[in-house]
């Protein structure tokens, strides 16, 4: 059986983990000794209401919805959402089942959108997922127009919340 090497997955990304971690070095301020309320920092945590957390992660659930088999009209979807949101887009994947059914990936410096959908019951469950400056919850409505359906369920999952504060990291 001929498998993929998955060392070969971040080639031709211009950044990577290998690089960033050259890049940036190692830092001398013990971790405990950040203060991570500090506007300033260059980490990509988001602070709202006294909170600190990772990202915003939406479960979208697409109902009712219009050419969920299409994969280019899903490829076009993810662009609109990066546009949108404020998002920066590396590299988009998707892949077409048979006899229905799209699955794809968008990702992002910020993070990623995924979807898997059904089709046959106009059904599409998204996955957005940002950090930094992005603006995640504009998705919906650039997938409730894609899609032509006004039947969008979204939850809200602020990921991290409470675990860098839980670290010990200094507020």
């Amino acid at each position: 059986m001929n498998y993929a090497n998955p060392f070969q997955l971040g080639i031709s990304l211009e950044t990577g983990a290998h690089e960033e971690d050259t890049a940036r070095g190692t830092s001398a301020t013990p971790i405990a000794n950040r203060d991570v309320f500090d506007e300033t920092r260059d980490d990509h945590f988001i602070r709202r209401d006294g909170k600190v957390f990772a990202g915003t992660h939406l479960i979208i659930e697409v109902c009712n919805g219009h050419g969920l088999d299409d994969e280019d009209r899903i490829q076009k979807a993810f662009q609109d959402c990066v546009d949108e949101c404020g998002a920066t887009l590396l590299h988009i994947h998707t892949h077409k089942f048979s006899p229905q059914g799209v699955s794809g990936v968008a990702i992002l410096a910020e993070s990623h959108i995924s979807v898997h959908t059904w089709p046959e019951i106009g059904y599409g469950a998204f996955d957005v997922f940002m950090c930094g400056d992005a603006e995640p919850m504009k998705a919906v409505g650039v997938l409730s127009r894609a899609f032509g359906t006004m039947d969008v369920r979204v939850k809200e999952l602020l990921r991290g919340d409470g675990v860098v504060l839980d670290a010990g990291v200094a507020a």
